[in-house]
């Protein structure tokens, strides 16, 4: 059997369960084990990393098809909200990370393998500005994971039921939060767009054109955002359409032509 389909079965199997550790005792009085799924979380996330070193790097190219950058996003989401995991209450996130991580790499299993997207790894500039805006995507949703965190506890605690948010942290503590990651994640957008604005000829181009459009009404909603809140003192319902917004258009940008081009028109 291909190495590749045992490491994904393996990194499958262990995010599911680590997802059902935590959701199995959310809301018990004592919280979930989190030392348990921490540690399953480390087996698939190791799985995981090992098969994405194999995927992306193949000889002398860097494939960078649709279904491996997703499974990379979603690993160096895992990896940064496990961290944060060890020093901070972040159960709501945990099994929506885990969940998805694991559910793409039982998708890698049957997707066919796609060739058509490989970058030469000489190509320093293409790949930092990849890098980068990959980083940036990360972040950012990191932030809107952050924001549905916010809004769930701000809910819970309006209808004053305190059960549901005392193994969660404090309101004003996520809050924080969020608004550092967001203004982190912005901050990384816009170097990846002046990066490819002032060193990639083809930037403008007409085959990206509505990839650069969209991640740059994207950057401007998510600096409306952090304007709206240190500013007009913008926060709850309102960052959290915001956020969600700017996030699909940024997904849009990212992924919606590679995949009408690699599986709708391949």
């Amino acid at each position: 059997m291909d190495f590749l389909v045992i490491g994904s079965s393996i990194a499958f199997i262990a995010y599911l369960l680590a997802t059902v550790a935590i959701l199995s005792r959310l809301f018990h009085p004592q919280g979930p084990n989190l030392k348990l799924a921490l540690v399953l979380a480390f087996i698939a996330i190791t799985t995981h990393l090992s098969n994405e070193v194999q995927l992306l790097f193949n000889q002398e190219v860097i494939n960078f098809s649709l279904p491996n950058v997703i499974s990379l996003v979603s690993l160096f989401i895992t990896i940064t909200i496990s961290i944060v995991a060890l020093r901070s209450k972040v159960n709501l996130l945990l099994p929506v990370i885990y969940g998805f991580a694991g559910i793409w790499q039982l998708v890698m299993i049957f997707i066919p393998k796609v060739e058509s997207m490989p970058l030469v790894a000489e190509k320093v500039i293409l790949v930092s500005h990849i890098s980068l805006a990959l980083i940036a995507y990360c972040i950012l949703i990191i932030a809107t994971l952050y924001a549905f965190q916010v809004a769930y506890i701000n809910m819970k605690l309006k209808n004053k039921n305190l059960t549901a948010v005392v193994h969660l942290p404090p309101l004003m503590q996520v809050e924080k939060q969020l608004f550092t990651i967001l203004t982190v994640g912005t901050i990384t957008l816009f170097a990846s767009q002046l990066m490819g604005l002032f060193f990639l000829d083809g930037f403008f181009a007409k085959e990206n054109i509505h990839k650069t459009v969209l991640s740059l009404i994207a950057l401007f909603i998510y600096t409306v955002i952090l304007f709206g809140h240190f500013k007009q003192g913008w926060r709850g319902h309102k960052v959290l359409v915001l956020t969600i917004t700017a996030s699909a258009i940024l997904t849009l940008s990212y992924f919606g032509s590679r995949f009408v081009q690699e599986f709708l028109l391949s």
